[in-house]
Formats: structure tokens, sequence, C-alpha cells
């Protein structure tokens, strides 16, 4: 690992400690402040020439001071002669915005692809993408990581009878992602039949599958305004399950979401650090794991061309 060189930006950077640490290096050296106007300004402030560069920076609120910092960030590492550029994305920010919905609306996870593209990004490494397709966004290679070794841990760890729960997608659009859990686990799914009545306002309609007795697991990729799973855990309790646990690889937290989430029907949240949660926004129910292992583990594979989807192979 002499000539791979770990940078971060200013999103995550206890993440990007975390998973330096373990690859026994330090961050690399770079200065990133803003000048009067609020133009973001980057140097980095030791040679790269040469090297193998990973730069960690999550999209997350502030989304687009984020995204603009990464994308400098890049474009500074690419006149700075790295041999490789990997941006290293946790949280990939814009990602529900994959398609046209309706007419007039932009597809801004392309958008984004393309910026990061252009900036000089040679490969990106991101978790838990809100739209498996996003991966096809992007005319370079796209190592997709997954969350759910770090949540399997966690239930084979602090819950005994595995056998009493059951994984619920909290709409049709996440039931790949609960079987997928489900079929490490070999559990169950139940699923929610989710409608919209606008922009991040979730009503939930029906139940299909059985979570009487059961211990359910709501699995996500994110919690945004809490809407969502609050509705879904008090659905999944009036039909009867014993305890709601909530599973989410990205804490977004918008908005009234410590309000929702402080909803008695919820007994317990699990989340990861792809996202810093502000102790404003903190509860007692929720539990942050962390997934530098993981990431460091893939940036470790990548600089050796190993295998990377070797980490989720079922055991």
């Amino acid at each position: 690992m002499n000539d791979v060189v770990i940078l971060s930006g200013r999103s995550n950077v206890s993440l990007s400690r975390k998973i330096a640490e373990y690859l026994g290096l330090e961050l690399g050296k770079v200065l990133i402040t803003e000048f009067a106007d609020g133009e973001i300004f980057v140097k980095v402030e030791e040679s790269i020439r040469g090297s193998d560069v990973f730069v960690i920076q999550s999209t997350c609120n502030p989304s687009n001071q984020n995204l603009m910092e990464l994308l400098i960030l890049i474009d500074a590492l690419r006149r700075a002669s790295a041999e490789r550029i990997t941006a290293v994305i946790p949280y990939f920010g814009y990602a529900r915005q994959d398609r046209k919905a309706e007419p007039r609306v932009p597809i801004t996870a392309k958008l984004v692809a393309n910026l990061i593209t252009t900036a000089g990004a040679n490969r990106v490494l991101t978790m838990d993408l809100h739209a498996d397709q996003i991966q096809g966004f992007f005319d370079i290679p796209v190592d997709h990581l997954y969350a759910f070794p770090v949540f399997i841990e966690y239930l084979k760890e602090n819950y005994e009878n595995l056998e009493d729960f059951v994984v619920v997608s909290p709409d049709t659009g996440g039931v790949k992602r609960a079987r997928f859990l489900a079929s490490f686990l070999d559990l169950n799914i139940a699923i929610i039949d989710k409608r919209r009545s606008d922009y991040n306002v979730a009503e939930v309609m029906n139940l299909v599958g059985e979570v009487k007795g059961k211990n359910a697991v709501i699995t996500d990729d994110i919690i945004d305004t809490g809407g969502t799973v609050a509705k879904a855990a008090k659905k999944l309790k009036e039909e009867g399950a014993k305890k709601v646990i909530v599973m989410a690889t990205h804490p977004v937290l918008s908005k009234d979401a410590k309000e929702k989430l402080s909803a008695e029907e919820i007994d317990e949240i699990i989340v990861t650090d792809t996202i810093p949660i502000p102790e404003t926004k903190m509860l007692p129910k929720i539990k942050v794991l962390s997934v530098y292992k993981l990431f460091a583990e893939a940036i470790s594979r990548i600089h050796t061309n190993s295998s990377v989807s070797s980490l989720f192979v079922k055991k």
C-alpha cells in the first residue's frame, strides 16, 4: 500500500480516518477552505504524482457544497498527476433523481455521474445506491458495496432467536433489498404497499406477508424525513409485530425526522456512519454501525486488482 494515498473531504472526516487507520495509513495532507465569497479552495499539500489516490467524500447535506468540494478535489488530483483517482462516495447524493417520473424533470443522478467523470475520476466506490441502475450512468468502473454484513453481524450479536424475525420492505421498490438480506438470514419477507401523495409524503396502504408474533426488521437504503418508517412501524404493530427494528444505511434525517422517529412503535433504529449524525438529531434508540472495514477492504482490493464482490458472498 506504499503508493496509496487516502484523502478526505470535509463531509465525513471521522469515517475517512477509520478507513486510513485500518489500512495502516495516515490521511493525506490537503487544505480545504473558502474564499470570502463562499468559493471553495483546495490545495493538496504533498506530492501524489504517480500515486493511487482514493478521495473520500459523502455528498450529503449540504449536498451541493459537498459535491462541489469533491469535484474540485478530483480536479486538483488530476492536475497533480495522480496515476489513478477513485472517488469514494459512501453516500451518493441526488441518487433518488434517477429517472423521469414526470415530464420536464431532470435525471440529476446522471448529471452528477457526468460531473464526477469530467472532473477526472477514474473509478467510483460507493455504498447502497438508491437504484442499482445508477452504476450504468457512469462511463467509468463503479464498485458498489452493501452494508448488510454489518447489519447481519449486529443482529447475530444482539439477538438469539433470529428465526423469530421477518424482514420487511417498506415499499415495493425495496423488495430486492429485503429479499437479499433475508436470504443471508434464511428468513421470510413482508412487503408494505406504500403510496405517495406528494414528495416526501408517504401513505401506508396494505401489508403483504405475516408479521404477527414476529420481530420485524424494516430494511431500507435511506431514512430521510422518517415518515415512511414511522407509518410502516405503526402498521406492523397494528398487524401484531412484537418488535420493530429499522435498519437503513444512510441516515439523511431531514426536517422533523427526529420527532417522527421518536414514535413508540419504533423500538430500535440501526444506521451506518456513511453520513455523520449531528448531536441535535440523535436519539437514544439510534445505533450507529461503522462501515470503515468494508470500505478499507474494498480499497485494498481495488489497489491490488482483486475481487471486490467476494466481500459479499454467502458463507
